[in-house]
């Protein structure tokens, strides 16, 4: 029997990288639908105040466009109903062109009359979430409104996130004389009432989003910092970290490529939470007069409103603005748990 002699296969088999973190992250974030559906939501909200703030939606917020309390509507009045007819001097068998040179442009001034009424009225009186007391269109209002506040969650959230992680993550890596530092500093802010930092802040900051904006990042840090603190000592002596360390990465390194990807879903439900927060911090800022100025609107200026209007019996502004303020809150809020499973590294390492 002649044996058969297999040749080896000598084809270099091509090196195969491990799946990073993000892209990790991002495969897992695609799998959870009720994440995707409500990052849809989040980022539609985005882009509508982003067409807000550039003037293409709610730029006429501020016009009477209705009479004053009308009530939801998605039809005006029939033009029959909403023309009216200018009195012209006209009598039997009687040419008034001999006595009044304006007389042959009688009827022309009625008819462009009837037809701007008829545009005005139907154009006042189709308002799908109703007027308010001053006539203007409660849509225009609530999303001119959610570019405020929603500006104001967020950024202020983004500044209380950023100052509470780069401090814990001082702290907590390097310890120390600066961590005793951080930790004063800490122990400062919390000693002092929330409510009352935050009316200290606005002294001097002043009214205004930028300033709204300040006075709750600098006063929302402290418990941020101090769970970010906690993640990184608890990291910072793990294994994974002292490979880096022995491999010769720098400290900024280990601490923001190595640990802070594995503490970031802490920050991601921080960050969501104060969200929520700050944009009721807003209504109650705005409400108290040390909010967002006298000439722009926003969901607490709107809340404030609809008391005096829900006594009367116009709800629909108070409708509109909860409305809007339940979904974007809902969707922000399953959006980023959706984002922190993804980034938990505990349930990565059941996959």
């Amino acid at each position: 029997m002649s044996a058969v002699l297999s040749t080896p296969n000598t084809a270099a088999a091509k090196p195969q990288r491990s799946e990073g973190v993000w892209a990790a992250s991002w495969r897992r974030m695609r799998a959870d639908k009720v994440g995707m559906v409500c990052m849809t939501i989040v980022g539609l909200f985005l882009l509508l105040v982003i067409a807000s703030g550039a003037g293409l939606v709610a730029k006429d917020w501020q016009k009477e466009v209705g009479v004053a309390n009308a009530p939801p509507t998605f039809m005006g009045p029939a033009p029959a109903e909403a023309m009216g007819t200018i009195a012209t001097p006209k009598g039997p068998n009687v040419d008034l062109s001999d006595i009044d040179p304006l007389a042959p442009r009688y009827q022309e001034w009625e008819e462009r009359a009837k037809q701007f009424k008829t545009e005005e009225v139907v154009k006042a009186e189709t308002l799908p979430l109703g007027g308010d007391r001053l006539g203007r269109d409660v849509l225009a209002k609530v999303i001119k409104g959610a570019e405020v506040s929603i500006m104001v969650g967020v950024l202020a959230a983004v500044v209380a996130t950023i100052i509470g992680t780069v401090l814990g993550a001082i702290s907590g890596f390097f310890g120390g004389k600066v961590g005793d530092f951080l930790e004063w500093l800490y122990n400062v802010f919390t000693a002092i009432p929330g409510i009352l930092l935050i009316f200290a802040f606005a002294v001097i900051f002043g009214r205004g989003v930028l300033s709204v904006v300040m006075i709750l990042g600098l006063a929302g840090w402290p418990g941020i910092y101090r769970l970010i603190r906690a993640e990184f000592m608890k990291h910072s002596v793990r294994e994974y970290v002292r490979s880096a360390e022995a491999i010769g990465a720098s400290k900024t390194s280990r601490m923001f490529k190595h640990i802070l990807p594995n503490v970031s879903h802490v920050a991601l439900v921080q960050l969501s939470l104060h969200v929520v927060a700050f944009i009721k911090s807003e209504v109650i800022l705005s409400y108290l007069g040390l909010g967002v100025g006298v000439d722009q609107v926003s969901w607490g200026t709107m809340l404030s409103e609809s008391q005096s209007e829900l006594i009367l019996g116009y709800w629909w502004q108070l409708a509109a603005v909860t409305g809007f303020m339940a979904i974007f809150v809902t969707a922000f809020a399953l959006f980023t748990d959706a984002l922190r499973d993804a980034l938990d590294p505990k349930l990565r390492g059941l996959e």
